[in-house]
């Protein structure tokens, strides 16, 4: 099967496109033709190997020491079940579905199998089986971090890094949930997120938060603030503070937070499950998420796509489009 081959860790052109061999089912697994996968920043940085220093031991052993043992990257994707093994009853050959290989991986190749115990959804109905390869990575960790900050009707939030997969999705959900939100990212994607019902728009580059006098209920930090003590004043009394992308530095920071302030600052990363992808396939079929796409590549143009979200220029997402 044809696939983008993963060869090293370094920059995008450690990918190659070749021919790997094509799975074939268990008896509790499902066989799926992808279709589309997407770059995501967490691609980027399993490629390079850019990974916070408090979990970089054990994901460089699962991984591969010297060179990656996963043959193909891409989170997540969206295909057609071509086959099921004996022991599956949830799916059936022909179903369009979207899903993520886990630590796994393999979104960029011409097949993947998965257990059934895996969460695998079919398709929203009013969204094309391309488009439908973005929802599962930005949308289950939006939805896991809207939960960790408790975010309900009313609340100010902020959220940091608003205008990428993740970004917008904490965005549309916070606004359905009945939040007032706060988008910061550059002022290219101004645009796009006030499309998406934001209230307000910061350019980090030409405005630090941190340092204006707004007060907020949750702030939802995805790319990383470095002014920790100073985003924890942003806060009203009993705030929450969710680090999305946490170093170790802010781990054992959020510790002493949480023993001595008011205000509490979680540190925790999202997992997989079937109810989230649910919840996310179903308010997209009302018409209350939307998934931006900014550009769509072939396969065999995965290095430039690589390159393009490297620049933080990407508003939304980055499909690569597998067959």
């Amino acid at each position: 099967m044809k696939a983008a081959i993963w060869t090293a860790y370094g920059p995008p052109e450690v990918m190659v496109l070749g021919q790997l061999p094509k799975p074939k089912p268990k008896p509790n697994e499902v066989l799926i033709k992808v279709v589309a996968s997407t770059v995501t920043a967490g691609d980027c940085e399993l490629r390079r190997f850019d990974i916070a220093t408090w979990i970089w031991l054990p994901v460089r052993l699962f991984m591969g020491i010297f060179k990656p043992r996963i043959r193909s990257l891409g989170q997540e994707f969206s295909g057609i079940i071509e086959e099921v093994g004996a022991g599956v009853t949830q799916y059936r050959p022909g179903m369009e579905v979207f899903s993520t290989g886990g630590m796994k991986m393999g979104g960029y190749s011409e097949y993947v199998c998965l257990p059934e115990s895996h969460p695998i959804c079919e398709r929203p109905t009013n969204l094309s089986l391309a488009a439908s390869a973005a929802i599962s990575t930005g949308g289950t960790n939006a939805v896991h971090f809207l939960r960790k900050g408790r975010v309900s009707k009313g609340d100010r939030v902020l959220i940091n890094g608003a205008g990428r997969s993740i970004g917008t999705m904490s965005l549309q959900i916070a606004k359905h949930l009945g939040a007032n939100v706060c988008c910061i990212d550059t002022k290219e994607k101004h645009q796009m997120l006030l499309e998406l019902g934001a209230d307000s728009v910061l350019d980090y580059r030409e405005s630090d938060f941190t340092q204006l006098d707004e007060q907020y209920d949750v702030i939802i930090d995805i790319v990383g603030i470095t002014k920790l003590n100073s985003a924890l004043r942003r806060l009203k009394s009993k705030g929450r503070l969710v680090l999305g992308n946490p170093t170790f530095t802010s781990i054992l920071w959020s510790v002493w937070v949480n023993a001595a302030k008011d205000k509490k600052a979680t540190v925790s990363l999202a997992g997989e499950n079937d109810a989230d992808n649910r919840y996310l396939k179903e308010l997209i079929e009302q018409g209350v998420l939307m998934i931006p796409i900014d550009r769509e590549y072939p396969l065999e143009e995965i290095v430039a796509a690589h390159h393009y979200v490297e620049t933080g220029a990407k508003k939304g997402n980055v499909i690569i489009n597998i067959g």
